[in-house]
């Protein structure tokens, strides 16, 4: 059992709260917003509070709206209340007269499409202004504004219709109406008649057929059975494969380049699905602001369909600086410059650099530093291949050792299919020690191998699906002639439950083992297994999660498996609840012997964002080591994992 901490470990307890204490001071320092208006902004979004401008409203008319909803039940009824702007805009005055009787039609409208989304077909709406109905009234009408223009709105919701006969023309004949919800004497609301009219679009497409369209959807409502007969027709066309591509807008990034990284022109059938991941490939290459792909309206003499992709090219050269506060870990600094399009195909070169600790310390040497290179080239020899080579040299500090290294890498990733993925390559290096086993070097040769399959549906806040990944790095010291393998593997699932998976139960497992070397201080304590800290068992400190020897100092181990679980609880549109707990086990024999089993668990906030959520965790380790961290506060930018 572990019964002292050193210094440093006190002084690094707090890891990770440096992100939370850089959003407090934000929001502390912004500057304030006019019209006592409150709001806190962070990457553009607002958090909480309002930033609407005042609007001055030219010739404001005031009016006094009475919404009366008949036997509407309590759901109807809100539906109703929320679409009707005249209810949620009462408080703003309109301009006008006219205004006033525009923004009537319109609620009638949006009103009526609320009834038959409900399957309310025999449903009316009634509005009146000042006592007159808005369809009687003067083209310019002038109303007495002594006092709020009263309007009144009446709704007689009427019966709820069901689906009568349902049949399919024209090329959907002989399709399941089952299978597009459209079942007799089942529900006939008007969204689910028009989601039916665009999966039957789908669906021949998906069949290779690009100039598939609805040629017929009639509805016809029978009052005295209160029933919706539906008639939907369709033209599939020929099947056609993708054709010649042509590619516009691009200035600087080879046009061949794009064409031929689409994937698109090698004539493969017509498909959907692949048009949306030729766009997000393409997106994802960082060169362009915008990536549209058109189809042509005709196919072309030898039957296949002409394609253009249209690319609006963004800045190609960035930079940018980060820092982050905490009074334990004091402050770190972070600086980077890019290039997207290096020599014209979507090389990109980054060069960075990153010193934390600044202030915890007088001592320049418990500071943590790194410094990299790395250059990427999408599309290498093939399409599917990436080519990375990267150069890192870093000092670290943790806990549990110290260490200055300098790598070099070389890599190959392959996508396999749209699913799966290998990377190989190479890899030196130097690094430098000052552990448990006292002050060591060491001269390391690797040939990294990996796998991996991503069947999530977003990678950055999953419901459905898993992510599963094989790594293998075999390894040889040069220094003293040790040959020694990691092998690890991890994989994620997700289940979603509930109307839009409001609830997400997310579960992870992973594992590793070190093979080879006759004894731990062989194996460097940069490539020893640790546990603890964000990416595995939260709570605990950074790599605070491994055997201690006989002077209670943590040496790192040669297997650990790792088990996390959460429920993601959506309360609102953009809130979302995390409770979690978190199992790790560190060992030094080839296989965890599950002797010292740590747990850490805790609550999490999640705020959604255009590009992911936005995390919050806070946990307790529930083991606690003698004098180790007691708890720890965790942020990002996607769920933790």
């Amino acid at each position: 059992m572990r019964n002292k901490s050193t210094g440093r470990e006190k002084d690094r307890k707090l890891r990770g709260a440096g992100i939370v204490a850089m959003l407090v001071a934000a929001f502390l320092f912004a500057p304030p917003l006019a019209n006592d208006a409150y709001a806190f902004k962070i990457f553009g979004i607002t958090l909480f509070g309002d930033e609407e401008e005042t609007v001055e409203v030219i010739d404001p008319v005031r009016y006094d709206v009475t919404l009366e909803t008949g036997d509407a039940d309590k759901d109807l009824k809100e539906r109703l209340e929320n679409a009707a702007s005249l209810v949620t805009d009462e408080k703003q005055p309109i301009s006008g007269d006219l205004g006033v009787i525009i923004k009537a039609r319109e609620d009638r409208d949006r009103l009526i499409a609320v009834l038959y989304e409900e399957a309310r077909y025999g449903g009316t709406v009634h509005i009146s202004v000042d006592g007159t109905d808005i369809d009687s009234l003067p083209p310019n009408p002038t109303f007495n504004h002594a006092a709020p223009v009263p309007v009144t709105v009446r709704i007689a919701p009427g019966p709820v219709f069901k689906l009568g006969s349902v049949r399919f023309e024209g090329d959907a004949v002989g399709r399941d109406p089952a299978k597009y919800d459209l079942v007799p004497g089942g529900k006939a609301g008007s969204r689910l008649i028009l989601k039916a009219g665009e999966q039957l679009l789908v669906d021949l497409k998906d069949e290779g057929r690009p100039l598939a369209k609805l040629t017929e959807r009639q509805v016809t409502a029978d009052h005295r059975t209160n029933t919706i007969d539906v008639v939907l027709g369709a033209v599939g066309g020929p099947m056609a494969p993708f054709g010649a591509v042509a590619v516009k807008g691009s200035r600087t990034v080879d046009a061949a380049f794009i064409s031929r990284y689409s994937r698109l022109d090698r004539g493969g059938r017509y498909s959907p699905e692949q048009l949306k991941k030729a766009n997000d490939r393409l997106r994802e290459l960082g060169v362009f602001s915008s990536v549209t792909i058109r189809e042509a309206d005709r196919l072309a003499p030898n039957g296949s369909l002409p394609l253009t992709i249209e690319v609006s090219e963004g800045k190609h050269r960035y930079f940018g600086f980060g820092a982050e506060y905490s009074s334990i870990d004091g402050i770190g600094l972070e600086g980077y410059w890019g290039h997207r399009n290096l020599f014209g195909e979507a090389e990109s070169l980054r060069i960075e650099g990153k010193v934390s600790g600044i202030g915890a310390t007088t001592d320049l040497g418990t500071y943590d530093y790194s410094a990299g290179i790395i250059f990427t080239k999408p599309g290498a020899f093939v399409p599917e291949a990436t080519f990375e080579s990267r150069l890192e040299a870093k000092s670290e500090t943790p806990d549990a050792y110290e260490a200055q290294s300098i790598t070099y890498s070389a890599s190959i990733a392959y996508e396999l299919n749209e699913r799966d993925k290998l990377t190989g390559g190479g890899e030196v290096a130097w690094i430098n020690t000052d552990d448990a086993f006292g002050k060591n070097q060491y001269l390391t040769v690797s040939l990294p191998v990996g796998f991996e399959r991503d069947a999530r549906d977003n990678k950055l806040d999953p419901t459905e699906g898993y992510h599963a990944t094989l790594a293998a790095k075999p390894s040889y010291e040069l220094l003293d002639g040790t040959v020694f393998s990691s092998f690890e593997g991890s994989i994620s699932g997700y289940l979603g439950f509930g109307e839009e998976n409001g609830i997400v139960l997310a579960g992870r497992l992973a594992a590793g083992t070190l093979v080879g070397a006759d004894d731990l201080e062989s194996i460097p304590a940069t490539r020893r297994f640790f546990a603890g800290g964000g990416g595995s068992v939260r709570g605990y400190a950074y790599r605070e999660i491994s055997p201690y020897n006989s002077a209670d100092e943590p040496t790192g181990g040669r297997s650990y498996t790792l088990g996390s679980f959460e429920v993601r609880v959506k309360v609102s549109e953009s809130i979302g609840i995390v409770p979690f707990i978190d199992v790790g086990t560190v060992s030094t024999g080839i296989m965890p012997d599950f002797s010292d089993i740590r747990a850490g668990a805790g609550i999490g906030v999640r705020y959604a964002t255009p590009f992911g959520p936005l995390r919050l965790d806070v946990a307790i380790p529930l083991q606690r080591y003698d004098g180790g961290s007691q708890y720890g506060i965790y942020a990002g930018i996607g769920q933790a994992f």
